[in-house]
């Protein structure tokens, strides 16, 4: 019975590029980070509508929709920025 013979690749760059990948992954979330906490500093918080109670009484339909809002902290929007910041900075570098 033969057995398959293993292909070997000279000079084949599997593990830089896991680690590339990794590198750009963290610096994309770097990024998103840094967006999100200017966008939280500039606008301070957001609100959305959202439905609460249904009423049917035959044809006559009653809906009770309620505006909730959400405030962000000026210290988590510096906070994510110093963080995606961090990230920039120190998610690329080579070891």
């Amino acid at each position: 019975m033969r057995q398959p013979a293993l292909i070997q690749v000279k000079g084949s760059s599997a593990p830089n590029s896991l680690k590339e990948s990794l590198m750009n992954f963290v610096k994309l979330l770097g990024a998103l980070l840094i967006a999100a906490g200017v966008l939280g500093l500039v606008y301070g918080g957001f609100s959305f509508t959202k439905e609460t109670h249904d009423l049917k009484l035959g044809p006559i339909e009653l809906t009770l929709k309620e505006k909730e809002s959400v405030n962000i902290p000026s210290w988590a929007g510096i906070g994510a920025i110093a963080l995606g910041a961090a990230m920039l900075l120190f998610g690329g570098k080579k070891r």
